[in-house]
């Protein structure tokens, strides 16, 4: 990550506190990889990252209790609000960053974006993401109060998608970054924490995780979810 990505991402937090917005959405996605430094204070080295999307979940119902222009916003720091896909969805461009919202997916699934009036964009709908808005921490970072993921687990949503995933790079990805954080939990914190939230999943996602584990030969974090 280079320092003008950072400094960027700051600025866009400091914004959306100034908005109001910071306290009703979640942070996820790598970019939580560098902040769990701050969870992990003293024990922990931040991994390389390498991307430009910043993603914000917005759990449901949406909180929000004023409305805030958020590409309004942020157009003073040189985001374009862009279009992806023949659905529709928004996010907004930078050539150091790109933010995108996403909403957990229910029931059968909307196939389509998810309108938020309150921030004037929409949000993409995904699987599983219910789980992490249950299971967050909060950090403090230059001031700011930030949501994010508890790491054991973001590492767990990340062992359930591995299998949903079409391009292996993402996989691997996805697979790396869940071990990692696993094995330091286990080193560094109180391995009964990964088996209490895991007993938190469904069955069926239970046994996603245990096959995803079972075919890379993970048996210390599998004798910890069986014990």
């Amino acid at each position: 990550m280079e320092n003008k990505q950072f400094k960027l991402c700051l600025e866009v937090l400091r914004r959306f506190h100034k908005a109001g917005l910071l306290t009703n959405i979640i942070l996820v996605g790598s970019w939580c990889l560098y902040f769990y430094k701050e969870y992990f204070y003293g024990v922990y080295v931040v991994p390389l990252i390498r991307t430009r999307d910043i993603d914000f979940l917005v759990p449901l119902p949406p909180k929000m209790k004023k409305k805030a222009d958020i590409s309004g916003i942020l157009s003073e720091l040189g985001f374009v609000t862009e279009f992806v896909s023949s659905k529709g969805y928004q996010r907004l461009g930078h050539p150091d960053l790109i933010i995108e919202f996403l909403v957990p997916e229910r029931g059968k699934g909307l196939n389509k974006p998810y309108h938020l009036p309150q921030i004037g964009m929409n949000a993409q709908p995904l699987r599983f993401l219910d789980f992490l808005a249950k299971n967050i921490i909060e950090i403090n970072v230059d001031g700011l109060r930030i949501k994010l993921p508890h790491p054991i687990a973001y590492a767990l949503h990340k062992l359930i998608i591995l299998g949903r995933r079409t391009k292996k790079e993402k996989a691997a990805k996805d697979r790396d970054q869940a071990l990692m954080l696993l094995h330091h939990v286990l080193k560094h914190e109180k391995p009964r924490k990964i088996k209490e939230i895991f007993l938190t999943m469904p069955k069926k996602w239970q046994d996603k995780i245990f096959k995803a584990l079972k075919k890379l030969d993970e048996e210390e974090i599998l004798s910890v979810l069986s014990d």
